[in-house]
């Protein structure tokens, strides 16, 4: 089969037959609906949603009150987030984590009997990220750099303390960033992110 590009110009590039979709044998990769198979993404839904930068909503194993917990004070960086500072990861809290606070704390809440009984079966919470970078961008965020540099975290995370789920705020694209390391005299160069 010969793909045809837009935007003007015209490219042959051959693929393999695609197999029958009746054949309910054929490989599939995760959200592809059937046996056809593209160069980098399982479907063109998903390849027209990168292009555009659109990310779907992220669908959580269960809601964080991330408002509850900044309004009794709970530094992110320090109980939930704790890698944030001395890695690129901030991490994101499992339910030991959780149970360090909680198998004391609102036991009677139905989220957190939810969370116990997790922690008593050995099951860890499967957390959706809410922001990050698509693979072919190669951008490599460092959190550690941000926070010695006092970013505050809604900077590039919005309102992150006002929500129940933390849902995406901010749009994290090169002129974003790009714009934030001029304003604070950060280097610009291409592999401070790129690498």
């Amino acid at each position: 089969m010969c793909l045809v590009a837009f935007a003007g110009s015209v490219g042959c590039r051959w693929f393999a037959p695609a197999p029958s979709t009746s054949d309910a044998s054929a490989p599939r990769l995760p959200g592809q609906s059937t046996g056809v198979f593209t160069t980098a993404r399982p479907t063109l839904a998903a390849a027209l949603n990168d292009f555009f930068g659109r990310r779907p909503i992220a669908d959580q194993p269960l809601e964080f009150p991330h408002d509850v917990h900044v309004r009794l004070e709970i530094k992110c960086t320090e109980y939930c987030h704790e890698s944030v500072t001395t890695g690129p990861v901030a991490g994101l809290p499992s339910v030991s984590t959780c149970m360090i606070c909680h198998a004391a704390i609102a036991t009677d809440s139905p989220r957190i009997q939810q969370i116990a009984a997790l922690s008593e079966k050995g099951i860890d919470l499967q957390w959706t990220r809410v922001y990050g970078y698509a693979p072919e961008a190669h951008v490599r965020f460092n959190h550690a750099p941000h926070i010695r540099a006092k970013v505050e975290c809604a900077t590039c995370h919005g309102d992150i303390g006002g929500q129940t789920i933390a849902q995406r705020n901010v749009d994290l694209n090169m002129g974003f960033c790009v714009n934030c390391h001029n304003a604070n005299k950060a280097s610009v160069d291409c592999l401070t992110c790129h690498f």
